[in-house]
């Protein structure tokens, strides 16, 4: 399983910048964002016998995307070398997942978010058994989500919403009583674009 998700990662196509507006026709594309806050997240693959995608809850009080599915991650830092260790950090802040129980493979395409940050998402493989503590601060709940779900295009769809008036159209991935949508679903679509039509085969089996 390692090695087929490190080839994967091997022979990723060339990154492109993605955006919340990727859906929607009508919008400019954001090769020319500027002004945003860097961030990065851990796009965690646990290695059970049945792989999972890491995620958690964000806590209802935050001020930025509150009750959201996501990754561990956050701002990047001073003290942050690299968006890979923006995302260990925020990893081991918000659910303590250490350092030293990760393997980097490799990022997803960086997104950028109408709420002004551009993202890194960096993946990385897990081998459990994981303690994981959530920052009662930040995250109200720790979830896996299953690889092969994940991978499969028939779990997700387009919805929409308006925003200041304006209506887009974005990722959903439903999962039991979860709602993954936005920025997190996208990452997750360019996951499974990444291990590919022939590796969601293999990794689904």
């Amino acid at each position: 399983m390692r090695e087929r998700i490190c080839a994967c990662f091997r022979n990723a196509p060339r990154r492109a910048l993605r955006s919340d507006h990727d859906l929607d026709r009508t919008a400019p594309p954001p090769a020319a964002a500027t002004g945003l806050r860097p961030a990065a997240v851990l796009v965690p693959i646990v290695l059970h016998p049945e792989p999972t995608v890491l995620l958690t809850r964000r806590d209802d009080r935050l001020p930025e995307h509150p009750g959201q599915i996501s990754f561990p991650g956050g701002s990047v830092e001073p003290g942050d070398r690299d968006p890979v260790d923006t995302a260990l950090r925020e990893a081991a802040e918000e659910i303590a997942l250490a350092r030293e129980a990760i393997e980097i493979v490799g990022h997803l395409d960086p997104y950028v978010t109408v709420t002004g940050y551009r993202i890194d998402p960096v993946v990385g493989l897990v081998r459990p058994p994981l303690t994981l503590v959530p920052d009662p601060a930040e995250v109200a709940a720790i979830l896996e989500v299953p690889l092969d779900f994940v991978l499969n295009p028939r779990n997700r769809q387009v919805a929409s919403g308006v925003r200041h008036g304006v209506r887009r159209q974005f990722y959903a991935i439903p999962y039991k009583d979860h709602y993954i949508w936005g920025a997190t679903a996208h990452m997750l679509v360019n996951l499974a674009e990444v291990l590919g039509a022939a590796g969601e085969r293999e990794l689904a089996r």
